[in-house]
């Protein structure tokens, strides 16, 4: 009971957070509103979302039912199956064995897993590595053998392993994206056999218990069984819908089926926010964190591609990272953004509850908000001082100039089509000396500019990194 009281507690404190910032109230109440009005049109059953800034659960709420026949209410703490989330799980848990140097993502998986043995059709593709399966680029079949959504079962380990011998390959390996749930159902077993645990011990022990995911689970206890919403079926012609039944996926575990609510996951979604080395809550170094939200894949599209575990996507003009899930009965789906430090997550007990519709309103209503109400109050003043650095300057290379823009000291490029693009900010690092920062890759970012002065303190050259530019008079 004490454990409760002090996770209420904890929940009850981020949630009051929202309060101090009156705009983002603002904004969860339209969204709120539309939440309720699109809910009721749409004749879904239940929905639990929250809103996580940085280490702050800033905003969760259930809609509907959890059951509808018992009116038992959807709230934050409501369960739901998490299906393939579960993935990203799987994938840290790869990574905290490679941080731990007990394999590498290009290992073959047969280094690992001696018994992986699948018919090849593409004899002169490279061999399939552990880096394959978390970016969905081994060209494996999507599903294990024995596999059947149409009356949902799903294969034991040992039918798993044994139906291996009798599938091949569909594409080369690297050629194109094609989601594989039994590519990462290998990753899980590489998770046991490097580690010398049962896959779901592991991830317990690593991963959930480390982060307090008291309510998330592998397997889902009897226990909690009554804190489960109950899955639908879609909405049919006339307005009803079946109870779908509960499914365990057995010997497919590492690619779905984790159950979790949105207080639960929230701890999920702080970690990608944090750095710093592996420790206690920390069940992954910020580095790693951040490489598997980069880019490993990128589609033809440019618009998404996958990084290592991790759905990577653009949403109008943010870069978004995390996962969705499909199981009978229900559809969850967790956004990242990690240049703002804002999470989303969407869980509905519905095949037709659409998780992506509301998440995506969330950027698009509530997002702006916590952006704006959390960034710090820019106040900037120009040093008296810096007025000697300004002017233009010239070099073999090209033109530069120096320039107060407001209240900053900055360095652009006037030849360029758009001299935004090029413009380095001027921090102050020592005397004359300046560190440059801007999102201009090709430039000296990070670089040192130190300015030269003569014994009259005028300009009589700047270093820019390793060149030389000298100041027009």
């Amino acid at each position: 009971m004490r454990v409760l009281a002090l996770l209420l507690l904890w929940v009850s404190c981020l949630w009051a957070s929202a309060a101090s910032h009156p705009e983002v109230a603002s904004a969860i109440r339209l969204y709120e509103s539309w939440i309720e009005a699109q809910m009721a049109y749409r004749g879904q059953p239940g929905l639990s979302i929250g809103i996580i800034h940085d280490q702050d659960l800033i905003w969760a709420r259930g809609f509907g039912f959890a059951d509808r026949d018992k009116k038992i209410a959807a709230t934050p703490k409501t369960l739901y199956r998490m299906a393939s989330n579960t993935k990203m799980f799987t994938a840290i848990a790869i990574l905290q064995l490679r941080d731990e140097g007990k394999l590498q993502l290009d290992d073959p998986v047969a280094k690992h897993l001696p018994w992986f043995k699948i018919r090849n059709r593409h004899p002169d593709a490279p061999v399939i590595t552990i880096q394959h399966l978390l970016t969905h680029t081994s060209g494996m079949p999507r599903e294990a053998a024995l596999t059947n959504w149409a009356d949902v079962t799903f294969p034991t380990r040992r039918q798993m392993i044994d139906g291996l011998a009798e599938q091949e390959t569909i594409l080369a390996p690297e050629t194109q994206w094609k989601y594989s749930n039994l590519a990462l159902t290998l990753a899980g077993e590489i998770v046991a056999a490097v580690s010398g645990q049962p896959y779901a011990a592991y991830i317990h022990k690593q991963i959930l218990e480390p982060l307090g995911m008291t309510s998330t689970t592998v397997t889902l206890p009897e226990e909690h069984k009554s804190r489960l919403a109950v899955g639908y079926g879609r909405r049919m012609p006339d307005g009803t819908r079946g109870i779908r039944p509960y499914v365990d996926i057995g010997g497919v575990t590492p690619a779905g089926n984790l159950t979790s609510n949105v207080v639960d996951f929230a701890r999920f979604a702080s970690l990608q926010f944090r750095d710093g080395p592996r420790r206690a809550s920390q069940v992954l170094k910020g580095s790693t964190l951040r490489e598997m939200h980069r880019l490993h894949w990128l589609e033809p599209s440019w618009r998404r591609g996958w990084g290592l575990g991790f759905h990577v996507w653009r949403l109008g003009e943010r870069t978004l990272a995390g996962h969705g899930g499909s199981l009978p009965g229900y559809r969850t789906h967790t956004y990242i953004s990690p240049l703002e430090k804002i999470a989303v997550l969407v869980m509905t007990n519905a095949d037709d509850g659409e998780p992506t519709f509301y998440g995506d309103q969330a950027f698009q209503l509530v997002a702006p908000a916590i952006v704006k109400a959390t960034e710090p109050a820019k106040i900037t003043k120009a040093d008296p001082a810096w007025q000697r650095y300004v002017g233009k300057y010239r070099s073999a290379r090209g033109d530069s100039e120096v320039l107060i823009l407001d209240g900053e000291l900055a360095l652009v490029t006037p030849t360029d089509l758009d001299p935004r693009v090029s413009m380095l900010k001027l921090i102050p690092e020592g005397e004359h000396r300046f560190r440059m920062e801007g999102e201009n890759g090709y430039a000296a970012l990070g670089e040192i500019a130190r300015f030269e002065l003569g014994s009259d303190g005028k300009v009589t050259r700047l270093q820019i990194g390793a060149d030389y530019t000298y100041p027009l008079r």
